[in-house]
């Protein structure tokens, strides 16, 4: 994958401008990306910066829950399983978004972990190699990788905890 810089600098620099907001910034620029961009960002959150994330996504999380889900998703084939990533991304109202909405914010944290690993592992559908992130993209990530860890999690937990479809919820 390819990272290109260039002015969008100036505009994320006011958006990300303190640590304050950076959580609330950053969770707002990454909603904002494409649903792709959306899944790429968490792909390379996930394996760049998981091993600090596995430890607090797993130790809270019920994953025995979101097991069932991880398993279906296993047999499906490489579209179906990409076509299920997107639609969690998308809010779509399917029957495995309802599944996945009623997972804990740790449990989802902890599948996402789960699923980029089965994604490592051969058994999900890999990330293109080609793939070109965004500079919108890049530059939630590059902001994701500098703030401190309390941060980090937070970011991921209210961005995954949106995905899906809470069939609970008004």
């Amino acid at each position: 994958m390819t990272f290109a810089a260039d002015s969008t600098q100036s505009f994320f620099s006011s958006a990300f401008s303190t640590q304050g907001d950076a959580v609330a910034s950053t969770v707002a620029v990454f909603t904002s990306l494409s649903v792709d961009d959306q899944l790429a960002v968490l792909w390379y959150a996930y394996t760049e910066m998981g091993r600090s994330i596995t430890p607090a996504a797993t130790g809270a999380a019920r994953l025995q829950l979101a097991e069932g889900l991880l398993n279906q998703i296993k047999q499906m084939s490489h579209a179906e399983q990409l076509q299920v990533m997107r639609d969690l991304a998308a809010k779509r109202n399917t029957q495995f978004s309802r599944s996945y909405g009623v997972l804990s914010a740790n449990t989802k944290l902890a599948f996402w972990y789960e699923l980029s690993e089965l994604m490592v592992k051969g058994f999900v559908v890999p990330m293109p190699p080609n793939y070109q992130l965004s500079r919108d993209g890049v530059q939630v990530l590059e902001t994701l990788k500098q703030l401190d860890f309390g941060q980090q999690i937070t970011v991921l937990r209210k961005v995954v905890t949106n995905m899906g479809v809470d069939p609970l919820a008004d």
